[in-house]
């Protein structure tokens, strides 16, 4: 069977099909609370105060709700295999998802317990499943994860960190909803190539959810998706990573990581650079990728246009850079060696764009980070 006698069977199966129920109920879902935020907006709006707010008029941030209600529909409509493991996602997921919205809709719930509550979701997940990671393809650490104390805390970690890392990049329409509905079927494209049709019919499902959200949240900024939303979709994401390399031990766990690259490398280098000037690893501020591509490129590029509207070019510029990473996450899913070199030329490649436009010059990235960390003031 050729690839595109493969694509149609899986558009013509009742995993698309529950797909197609969860893309149209997670829209409308979104349009409708865009309809009736004169009723809610005292608790959902998100206000133009703050130092990483980019946008012009409040909006509804709890564009994650729609999401999760999409899922919950397109659950009833998949096959049974799919449900039993998308079951763990959605109830797994809902600690990270409660402390979100609560976050969304009272400003009062803390990073530290929203990544707790992440982290408590993977910790659920694992009860539920039982799976966890047992290698990341690092030599002396897989020893490590190989104690089932340490490889579910390791996971637990792992899945806070994915679900902040989404946290992060949402910051300009159709950023994080880009970058997430890419993943899903990043994700998915390998699980299915490596035969496992209920983790690709799991992407599906996610996937359409995420652009249902994604086609009212871009081009206008209609929604946001909010704590809620950005917690529970990294959540997922995470989830399937786990799934995908404790199912099939021959997929690199580097391979995993390369799909959610850009996220993953935007916490750990703003971790770091904000460790260099003696910050709280959580300080906001406006020195992410996505800010210093909008001022230094896009306000460049379209000088006459509204703030709102660079904030989407933005958003969809950055979230399309991380195609680069699926594809080849794609290619070397097979080889640790391959996977692990494409993530270093990535990761160095992301210190290279960030340090031009920190400093207005091309630098080394190595000497950018050791030798120059004053760089990022």
């Amino acid at each position: 069977m050729n690839f595109f006698q493969t694509l149609s069977g899986l558009l013509e199966s009742q995993a698309a099909f529950a797909a197609l129920h969860g893309f149209v109920s997670s829209f409308l879902f979104c349009v409708l609370l865009v309809m009736t935020k004169r009723w809610h907006g005292i608790f959902t709006m998100d206000h133009t105060d703050g130092v990483q707010k980019f946008h012009t008029a409040p909006t509804p941030r709890v564009g994650g709700i729609s999401i999760l209600l999409g899922a919950i529909i397109a659950w009833d409509q998949v096959p049974t295999d799919v449900r039993e493991m998308l079951t763990p996602i959605l109830f797994a997921g809902l600690p990270a998802f409660i402390f979100g919205i609560a976050e969304d809709m009272t400003r009062r719930v803390g990073v530290s317990q929203r990544l707790l509550a992440t982290m408590a979701s993977g910790l659920l997940a694992w009860w539920i499943t039982d799976y966890s990671l047992t290698r990341v393809d690092i030599p002396g650490v897989d020893w490590f994860l190989s104690f089932t104390l340490l490889s579910v805390i390791f996971t637990a970690f792992a899945a806070g960190g994915v679900a902040n890392s989404i946290n992060i990049i949402d910051g300009f329409n159709g950023l994080a909803g880009t970058a997430s509905t890419l993943a899903f079927i990043g994700y998915g494209m390998i699980a299915w190539q490596v035969g496992d049709q209920t983790l690709v019919g799991v992407c599906l499902v996610m996937a359409a959810c995420v652009f249902g959200f994604l086609l009212v949240n871009w081009p206008m900024g209609k929604i946001f998706l909010g704590d809620g939303g950005s917690y529970f979709v990294g959540f997922s994401l995470a989830w399937v990573a786990v799934l995908l390399l404790e199912r099939h031990p021959h997929v690199s766990a580097f391979a995993a990581l390369l799909v959610c690259a850009h996220p993953v490398i935007e916490v750990l280098f703003s971790m770091f650079r904000r460790m260099v000037k003696k910050q709280h690893a959580g300080h906001p501020d406006r020195l992410h990728l996505h800010s210093l591509v909008k001022q230094r490129y896009v306000r460049r590029w379209f000088p006459y246009f509204p703030d709102d509207f660079d904030n989407s070019i933005t958003g969809m510029l950055v979230g399309l850079m991380t195609l680069p990473a699926i594809i080849a996450a794609n290619l070397f899913f097979d080889s640790a060696w391959m996977s692990a070199t494409a993530f270093a030329v990535f990761s160095l490649g992301y210190v290279t764009l960030f340090a031009r436009m920190a400093r207005f010059r091309w630098h080394s990235p190595l000497a950018f980070i050791f030798l120059k960390p004053k760089a990022t003031n």
